[in-house]
């Protein structure tokens, strides 16, 4: 029977430094991971994703970082080579890239619109490119998307529209790389208590989120807190293999679809 353990495993995630994408990377080493890549987008995130580092080489892995703008292409394609050439190629690849704007429709530019574009639709296709070149047979792919793909809510047309392609993205790819074993799943938390998810609402909004899912009063915080994520993570690049295609929503009951 295939090895659907963590144990020995090389991984690669975008956007690992830190917030959830950091405790993936330190879970992941604490399950036996033998090497994790992680990605961090800028010079800000630099610090996060030493520390990041220092904590899986501290629980056994091997532990290695790049910074890269992933909204090309070409970047995509460099970031998976680097990964490749300093670990190994990946059994599990995790995307937990993303960008949050809340506004309405009619004052959206269209710059925005192409950065968010850029960021959550465009680089989620080429991680999933490459990952299908460059991941092992019977390996795992897993996306982080969003809840609000199961919401009826202004404001995110920019947001969750651009995320929502991904759906279709995780459809196509699991059909075509299943033949070599790979599962390729799609997650979507419902509003994160990260230094992502503030920024960008107000007041009576952020007490709306706190409140809105069915589980919201034990929560730490009201919102899903990413000790909640991780878990699913684990499993689905593990032994929940089997579920491939899916985008599975995991918010405490904030949504459903």
């Amino acid at each position: 029977m295939t090895d659907r353990s963590i144990r020995g495993k090389t991984v690669i995630i975008a956007g690992g430094a830190k917030n959830l994408g950091g405790l993936i990377a330190r879970d992941l080493a604490t399950c036996g991971a033998k090497a994790i890549a992680i990605h961090y987008n800028s010079a800000a995130s630099k610090a996060d994703a030493e520390a990041t580092l220092a904590a899986i080489r501290a629980a056994g892995a091997k532990g290695v970082a790049f910074q890269a703008d992933l909204t090309t292409a070409p970047a995509m394609e460099r970031l998976f080579s680097d990964v490749v050439v300093a670990v190994g190629r990946p059994d599990i690849a995790i995307n937990t890239v993303g960008k949050v704007l809340k506004k309405p429709i009619i004052e959206i530019s269209e710059t925005e619109y192409d950065e968010m574009s850029a960021v959550n639709a465009k680089s989620a296709f080429f991680f999933l490119r490459e990952a299908g070149k460059h991941v092992n047979d019977n390996g795992k792919i897993c996306t982080l998307v969003t809840s609000l793909l199961g919401a009826f809510t202004p404001f995110y047309a920019a947001y969750a529209g651009t995320k929502a392609p991904v759906e279709h993205f995780t459809r196509a790819a699991s059909k075509e790389f299943g033949e070599r074993g790979i599962s390729v799943t799609a997650i979507g938390p419902g509003p994160m208590d990260t230094s992502f998810f503030y920024p960008a609402e107000g007041a009576d909004a952020v007490a709306y989120h706190k409140s809105a899912a069915a589980l919201s009063a034990f929560s730490k915080t009201g919102l899903t807190d990413i000790e909640d994520i991780v878990p699913y993570i684990r499993f689905m690049v593990s032994d929940g293999w089997w579920m491939t295609g899916q985008t599975i929503l995991v918010n405490g009951g904030y949504t459903t679809k």
